[in-house]
């Protein structure tokens, strides 16, 4: 039966897609390569190094994981000051959840400055969760369960008890590949790229009543 719920962050709880693409663009055009917003979409939801890194492999252009991702979340940090809010029905799922005693955790390939720099944003600091797992914790980024299987353990909870609320492919198959339950949310990807969910919405302001009850 259920008994905890494992948030992926950017897509499920905040929408800052927008914010970290626009700060990849200006980085890498501070560096003289001019890379456009569709270039980022095979990426998504794998983390900054592979987010960035694959971009400039892709165009033949180097790349400092340490100095440019610092200076992308330099500017992330400047674009999204103000301008981030939690995605339509989080809170009110967060508080479902407490209400039918679930732990929570919050399982995002973003590195730590990211995370703690959203949830803040949002209203809905790390302090919110019973754990957090960044993407500079584990070695093998999503679409491998590692992150989801250190989610459960930090809240000591078999991960086949847990649901993973995800809104990218990778993420998906993470959560299922580590045994989980998977709630996919609709936005990057569409609904029919979801091919293993066990369920799927365009919100969790709508999610199905029965994600939470089994």
């Amino acid at each position: 039966m259920i008994q905890a719920v494992l948030f992926d962050m950017d897509g499920v709880l905040v929408d800052s897609e927008e914010f970290i693409c626009k700060a990849a663009i200006l980085m890498f055009k501070e560096k003289g390569l001019r890379v456009k917003e569709e270039d980022f979409i095979p990426f998504i939801g794998m983390g900054e190094n592979r987010y960035l890194g694959g971009v400039a492999s892709a165009h033949n252009f180097p790349f400092d994981a340490l100095a440019d991702k610092k200076r992308t979340y330099e500017i992330y940090q400047e674009i999204t000051r103000g301008k981030l809010r939690p995605l339509s029905g989080v809170p009110e799922f967060i508080m479902k959840c407490k209400g039918k005693g679930l732990k929570i955790a919050v399982a995002t390939s973003a590195d730590e400055i990211k995370m703690n720099t959203n949830l803040s944003e949002i209203g809905i600091p790390a302090t919110t969760f019973d754990a957090t797992v960044n993407g500079l914790e584990v070695e093998r980024k999503k679409p491998f369960p590692d992150i989801y299987l250190e989610a459960a353990r930090r809240i000591g909870i078999n991960p086949q008890n847990c649901l993973v609320v995800e809104d990218a492919i990778s993420g998906e198959r993470a959560g299922k590949s580590a045994g989980c339950k998977v709630l996919a949310i609709l936005g990057s990807f569409r609904a029919e790229e979801f091919v293993l969910a066990d369920w799927k919405t365009e919100s969790l302001l709508a999610a199905p009543e029965d994600c939470l009850d089994w």
